[in-house]
């Protein structure tokens, strides 16, 4: 186990990045105001299975072997875009009524699904667990795998309780906005757009990893 100090400069340090805006969140709060909290909150639990996967990952080396192979990170980070880029697509060409569709639910699995999905086939979590996990690892204080899990699984946990905030507070705004038209009618183009977004920012980050 990690001395008190080692575990509060965890704390903050997770804290810190767990406020800061990023593609997870920001997933999660596109579901939520689209589709409500409960939508929002089951698309969170699917990220942090995918970050459990990311966790052991970088434990046991994979995540190693993923970096050094230029070509498997490649993959990776393509395969992501591709997904994130059919999501965007897939909503952007939806046809029916818009009020039919905002009020026609998604299925739980889905969700679940689709939240996994983007976050084990998002690069900068593995690249991110197997940078910050081994900071606060001391080797002198027992297994390193079992420090590695500690952290990683502390880290998921803190990631997941903040998911549900923002996916509790995106859905009560999904509320005020289903009462306007003006959002029924733009709801799939926003949802869409933002999709297709975060699947381009996906595609630049491994452009940038390979130069």
């Amino acid at each position: 186990m990690p001395d008190i100090t080692t575990l509060l400069l965890f704390l903050t340090s997770a804290m810190t990045l767990l406020l800061i805006p990023g593609p997870a969140m920001l997933y999660i709060v596109t579901r939520s105001a689209a589709q409500g909290r409960q939508i929002g909150q089951i698309s969170a639990l699917g990220i942090a299975l995918g970050d459990i996967v990311q966790v052991l990952a970088a434990t046991f080396g994979l995540s190693a072997l993923l970096v050094s192979s230029s070509l498997a990170f490649s993959l990776v980070k393509y395969l992501g875009a591709a997904y994130l880029l059919f999501l965007g697509l897939s909503t952007l060409i939806k046809r029916g009524k818009v009020e039919q569709q905002s009020m026609q639910p998604v299925k739980r699995s889905r969700a679940f699904l689709q939240g996994l999905v983007v976050e084990i086939l998002n690069p900068k979590s593995a690249l991110f667990f197997l940078a910050f996990l081994p900071q606060f690892v001391n080797p002198a204080r027992g297994s390193i795998i079992v420090q590695m899990l500690f952290f990683g699984s502390l880290f998921v946990a803190l990631s997941f309780s903040c998911d549900n905030i923002y996916a509790s507070l995106a859905g009560l705004l999904s509320g005020k906005l289903k009462e306007s038209k003006g959002f029924l009618s733009s709801q799939r183009y926003v949802v869409g757009a933002i999709y297709i977004l975060l699947g381009l920012i996906t595609a630049f980050t491994g452009i940038q990893t390979e130069g």
